[in-house]
């Protein structure tokens, strides 16, 4: 195989990558937060195996994972790889082992770090080619979106947008005390089925309110100002028309804010709720909201209390 992969045939990278919950409320498509639930991938490069893909999987996603090239993670690699190095040479397949732990079709982002973990193990094989837009440009080609991607890669709280000069993304760490307390239900909600919930336009006072609660919000945050969550993550744009689909929608985010949450709203396009809180006993109080509507509306899920993840995408070993 006159190709550089000749070279590393065999070689093995090991990446972790945190989840996400993208929108935030009013942040649709460009707001997100690296949650402490990881997915850990280990990749080995087999040069000589008629381009077969051995794919294990344990966790999320057993038994159900695609083991070839429409994977997510493997479409990422090869894209990244492309785009740097050319085509790759049709012998080449990969091992793959996944420890999933971010949960599938629930909002917390579990396609975009597939992508990601793939684009960051691209990059180690190359040893550190990609700048950082072009790992972003090249995850928001596969996903669609920034939102997500941007979070998985940067770790933090980002505020990304795609545009004709490419993928701006900032961030900025979490404050210390910032805890997120999820209601992860057993009912999968697919992105592009809640997406075509949503209307072609909406009313212009919805849209100012949302322009208004995302400024205001951001920079709250920014500034350590918490208390402005629960303006940044009252949504008027999507969440109302996705409470068609998911009934439970708005007594859950009610419950989890009647409880002292300081802000609480869909993660992504669900099916989790997420709230956000600062004390053990407000999360306590959140938990038993949960669980109470959960029970009233007869939707089996479960209460996982997550650190936000100021650490992003990462090579554990190479």
């Amino acid at each position: 195989m006159a190709h550089w992969l000749a070279g590393i045939d065999g070689r093995r990278v090991t990446v972790e990558v945190p989840a996400s919950s993208a929108n935030l409320g009013a942040g649709y498509d460009c707001l997100g937060v690296a949650l402490a639930l990881i997915d850990r991938v280990e990749l080995e490069v087999r040069g000589w195996s008629r381009g077969e893909i051995d794919l294990t999987v344990d966790g999320e996603g057993r038994d159900e994972l695609p083991g070839d090239r429409d994977n997510r993670f493997v479409r990422a690699l090869e894209a990244a790889l492309t785009s740097v190095r050319g085509p790759l040479p049709d012998g080449v397949g990969w091992r793959i082992s996944m420890d999933n732990r971010i949960p599938l079709e629930r909002g917390l982002g579990s396609s975009a770090a597939a992508t990601v973990a793939g684009i960051v193990a691209a990059d180690a094989l190359m040893g550190g080619a990609m700048d950082m837009s072009a790992k972003l440009r090249i995850a928001t080609d596969i996903e669609g979106h920034p939102d997500n991607a941007a979070a998985s890669l940067l770790g933090g709280f980002v505020v990304s947008a795609d545009g004709p000069d490419g993928v701006e993304a900032i961030r900025f760490d979490i404050p210390r005390d910032l805890r997120v307390v999820l209601f992860v239900p057993d009912l999968r909600l697919g992105t592009d089925a809640m997406r075509a919930a949503l209307p072609s336009s909406v009313p212009l006072e919805d849209a100012v309110a949302n322009l208004g609660a995302v400024a205001v919000g951001v920079a709250g945050l920014a500034g350590g100002r918490t208390d402005l969550l629960a303006r940044m993550t009252a949504d008027r744009l999507h969440e109302p028309y996705r409470s068609a689909v998911y009934p439970q929608l708005p007594l859950l985010v009610s419950a989890a804010r009647e409880a002292g949450a300081l802000g609480a709203c869909l993660s992504g396009a669900g099916s989790s709720i997420l709230a956000f809180a600062d004390s053990m006993a407000d999360i306590a109080r959140i938990e038993a909201g949960f669980l109470a509507v959960a029970a009233e509306t007869d939707l089996p899920g479960r209460v996982q209390v997550i650190e936000p993840s100021n650490a992003g995408a990462h090579v554990v070993s190479a």
